[in-house]
């Protein structure tokens, strides 16, 4: 499913990495859950369940041995592609969302009530059925910006996130939390540059915390305060690079204030090459504070914190011209460049280049404003540029 891309980083937010002390590896998990893709804490344990094409369970998970220790099968839910999961104090909530190719018709969150989850190994779910108010292409392109892996809950509401495969973004759509079929409204959206595969709200204090990767799966967290029912990414949001190497991130949950568990997925790759085993991570939320995470507004203003390489990038487009010419001055090794235009869409972009050029051709791009970046490992530099 994933290609060998780049890594893509928030325009315009460089991003710290996490000290691999403040993120802690707990364990392997059992291979009963290796394509884990939710999870939340409940009762003392861990649940989790896989992801499309696996049984319809959910699995408790022992915090110190990381073993599997009940399994409770809906019987009345079949897992077409099962991507997150959230609770309240009364429902287990499940989404059934995953669309990668955009073309499903049938999506929904089942619902199980926790006095029934705590009193039998077999339950039956109430069934929420929705589809997005906005979608109106349900032909196969191959990826969509119609999947979507993350799913939190909101006051009464259930807000679904989109994992845009194209756009690399995220669009938040909200639905009723009784069973029903509903129109999903859509509440607000976010050019966050990379795929979201998780979200939790933590109702103490109502902190939401997005987890995600880039294509190279490189994993990054993001945190946003202030979250409302009318606005989703409005508030103070920081991001952050996770220091443990690829891995495909798919499940968060909150433990209390300031503890949260992660979970991976197995990846049992050939492009690109490698076999990453199914894990369990902690942090706590100390590690956004101070000066480890960089404001959206502070990566915007402040130069001291944007890269070295940034002053060595250097762009000129004469008007009426269709190239767009540029001077690049550095000793790091060029993985690559995209452009971007002002709602953080790539709109072209290319691997792995080698020896920079001195032009690019533009003539496909329509008046506006567009940021080019280029990829330098794991830096980047960005400058504006006029098409017109």
């Amino acid at each position: 499913m994933y290609r060998a891309l780049f890594s893509y980083y928030l325009l315009f937010m460089p991003c710290l990495f996490i000290a691999q002390e403040s993120v802690r590896t707990l364990g392997q998990l059992p291979g009963t859950v290796s394509e884990t893709s939710g999870l939340i804490f409940y009762n003392g344990r861990l649940i989790t369940h896989n992801d499309s094409g696996n049984e319809a369970k959910l699995f408790e998970i022992d915090t110190t041995t990381l073993q599997v220790v009940r399994q409770v099968a809906i019987s009345n839910a079949q897992n077409v592609d099962w991507e997150d999961m959230a609770q309240d104090e009364l429902y287990i909530y499940i989404g059934d969302f995953g669309n990668n190719l955009g073309i499903r018709r049938d999506l929904k969150v089942y619902r199980v009530s926790k006095e029934d989850y705590n009193s039998s190994d077999r339950v039956k779910a109430g069934v929420i059925s929705f589809e997005y108010e906005d979608q109106e292409d349900f032909s196969n392109n191959g990826h969509s910006d119609w999947d979507a892996e993350a799913l939190f809950v909101l006051g009464d509401e259930l807000v679904v996130l989109t994992k845009q495969w194209l756009a690399y973004g995220t669009s938040a759509y909200g639905i009723p939390k009784n069973p029903g079929e509903y129109v999903a409204k859509k509440l607000d959206e976010y050019p966050i540059n990379g795929l979201v595969t998780a979200a939790t709200l933590n109702p103490n204090t109502n902190e939401l915390y997005l987890i995600g990767h880039s294509f190279t799966l490189s994993p990054f967290l993001v945190g946003i305060k202030q979250v409302t029912q009318t606005s989703i990414f409005t508030g103070y949001m920081e991001r952050l690079n996770l220091d443990i190497g690829p891995t495909q991130v798919e499940g968060i949950t909150y433990i209390n204030n300031d503890s949260y568990f992660l979970s991976s997925e197995m990846f049992p790759g050939n492009d690109p090459s490698m076999t990453l085993e199914p894990l369990l991570f902690s942090f706590n939320t100390k590690i956004m504070e101070g000066s480890e995470g960089i404001p959206v507004d502070d990566a915007v203003d402040s130069g001291d914190n944007l890269l070295d390489i940034r002053e060595e990038l250097l762009l000129f487009k004469r008007f009426g011209s269709n190239m767009l010419e540029y001077r690049l001055v550095t000793s790091e090794s060029v993985y690559g460049y995209s452009i971007f235009d002002t709602a953080g869409r790539r709109v072209q972009h290319k691997i792995r280049p080698g020896i920079p050029e001195s032009t690019i051709d533009v003539s496909t791009l329509k008046s506006s404003i567009y940021y080019l970046t280029f990829y330098f490992g794991n830096k980047s530099s960005t400058r504006p540029f006029i098409c017109n």
